[in-house]
């Protein structure tokens, strides 16, 4: 089966530093003033390494455009790289970024409640989000059969699910970490760099 390629445009800086320090980057063709970016990728969640110009530098936790067009003298996408690969800054990084993505994209979200489907016989993809069981994910799927969900807080009111925001955040944190992970609702598949 043909896998198109995924492509982030959008990312968020989870840290930068200067890569003199460590030796992992001495086959990379760097500037002398060029620092490493670690990003998440704002569509498919993608962890990535960059290498930026001094001169461009980003501020952790803003948004940048990463796309295929953007000029290689300001930022170079230099590998996919996985939880492990990041730095303790970034791991701290992480989850108030998640959160902002997850704020920020609510109709889209939204939209996985009102059309998620099983992930098995047994169970279904709402199972999976953290804090939602088979009663609450059969009142999901009730609720929605009689209308789709409009917001975060209409979910809330129509089946009671306290923090919609924090169920998802946490299992996005969850795909992203956990190597032993079988289901993939919102993240990109996890990268294994070939040996």
């Amino acid at each position: 089966m043909y896998k198109h390629k995924r492509f982030e445009d959008f990312a968020y800086v989870l840290d930068i530093f200067s890569p003199r320090h460590l030796s992992e980057y001495q086959n990379i063709v760097l500037g002398k003033d060029d620092l490493i970016v670690q990003l998440l990728g704002e569509q498919y969640f993608t962890l990535l390494e960059a290498a930026v110009s001094q001169k461009y530098k980003p501020l952790i936790g803003t948004k940048i455009y990463i796309g295929r067009d953007i000029p290689k003298s300001v930022l170079r996408v230099i590998r996919r790289i996985g939880y492990e690969n990041l730095t303790q800054n970034a791991k701290n990084e992480l989850e108030t970024v998640v959160r902002k993505i997850v704020e920020e994209s609510e109709a889209r979200f939204i939209e996985f409640f009102n059309n998620s489907q099983p992930v098995t016989p047994r169970m279904h993809a709402l199972e999976l989000l953290p804090g939602i069981g088979k009663k609450i994910a059969m009142k999901i799927i009730e609720e929605r059969e009689i209308q789709p969900f409009k917001s975060y807080e209409d979910l809330k009111k129509r089946v009671g699910l306290q923090d919609p925001v924090k169920a998802i955040v946490n299992r996005i944190i969850q795909e992203l970490s956990n190597p032993d992970e079988r289901y993939f609702l919102f993240v990109r598949e996890r990268y294994i760099p070939a040996r």
